[in-house]
């Protein structure tokens, strides 16, 4: 998706049908063949919604795209609507045209909430977007069950119980499709990677396991490819600054904002790979925040396998360095 999404932006937009169609039939699809695919964005007009709108509407796997907010995704949704490509969008704002945007959604993200201010700790946003998340999570459980949710509200490593609480409460849980979108800390690590080997970024490949908060974020620098010769040193402050990359940016906005374009763009790509998973294409793995099988904790982010189902696998943690398996303490995770 990642190339596909630049050649939508770079490309004239005389070219986008015949993007589109390449992008297809790569894939196994021809433009008519193409499954129908909505997709509803819970938070649609906020700092993260916006641009994941944007990006989404790019993607040639979405037919339908339903924008919502309490207030001001139908506009939104008019300006995302006027680029010519595949999926028809809607806006829909308040309580009241909630149930309107979730009917038929088979992936709803969810990046509603309030985000992180210079001195907010995780708790603090606990506090408030745990409300949020809850009754978001009770709709869906009315009008959309069996769709795959793509967590991104903050803290992920609370929001996702909750949900799951939720959806147990309503007789609908289903462990292979909730979510907890932790592709952000994986889309740093390849980033500070390499940079520091030097080598090129799309070729990197850094799987990232734990939780989505400070040093529960757990980057396996020792399964990353290309292999690069990086001191203990190196590996240490490359883990660090994964763990606190969402306070760097903070703190480079000087509390005009918090990790709101990298955010989208990383919920992006795992919306696309959650798609392409239900479309049948094979061998789809990004790292995520699920309900564990390979951990002691209910929760743990680790590779996944998606498929027609969602997760279709888990996968193992793999061979840990002593310094990873350091990380691993439930110290360092709880």
């Amino acid at each position: 998706m990642k190339a596909a999404m630049l050649r939508s932006v770079i490309r004239r937009s005389t070219t986008s049908s015949a993007a589109t169609k390449t992008y297809l039939s790569s894939r196994g699809f021809s433009s008519e063949s193409a499954p129908e695919r909505k997709v509803a964005i819970l938070g649609a007009a906020g700092g993260i919604g916006q641009p994941l709108s944007l990006l989404m509407k790019l993607n040639p796997l979405v037919s339908r795209l339903a924008l919502y907010d309490i207030a001001g995704t139908p506009g939104v949704a008019a300006d995302v609507s006027h680029i010519n490509t595949r999926s028809e969008v809607k806006g829909y704002a308040a309580d009241e045209q909630l149930g309107q945007a979730l009917e038929g959604s088979d992936v709803v993200i969810i990046p509603a909430g309030v985000p992180r201010k210079p001195g907010m700790t995780r708790d603090d946003l606990f506090k408030i977007n745990a409300g949020i998340v809850k009754s978001l999570c009770e709709a869906i459980a009315k009008y959309c069950p069996n769709a795959l949710v793509n967590m991104i509200s903050n803290p992920v490593n609370s929001t996702v119980p909750i949900a799951a609480e939720v959806f147990k409460s309503h007789g609908v849980y289903d462990e292979k499709r909730l979510f907890g979108v932790t592709t952000l800390d994986v889309v740093r690590a390849k980033t500070f990677y390499a940079g520091k080997a030097n080598v090129n970024v799309a070729d990197v490949n850094v799987p990232v396991i734990g939780g989505h908060a400070g040093v529960t974020i757990l980057p396996l620098f020792s399964q990353a490819s290309p292999r690069a010769n990086l001191s203990d040193e190196d590996i240490k402050a490359l883990t660090k600054r994964t763990q606190d990359g969402g306070t760097e940016v903070v703190e480079a906005k000087a509390g005009k904002g918090s990790a709101t374009l990298s955010m989208a763009y990383a919920g992006a790509i795992f919306a696309d790979a959650c798609l392409k998973g239900l479309n049948g294409v094979p061998d789809v793995v990004e790292c995520s925040y699920v309900q564990s099988t390979v951990t002691e904790l209910p929760f743990f982010a680790s590779k996944v396998r998606l498929g027609k189902n969602g997760v279709e696998e888990v996968f193992g943690l793999g061979p840990l360095s002593d310094y990873e398996q350091q990380g691993l303490k439930p110290s360092s995770l709880s």
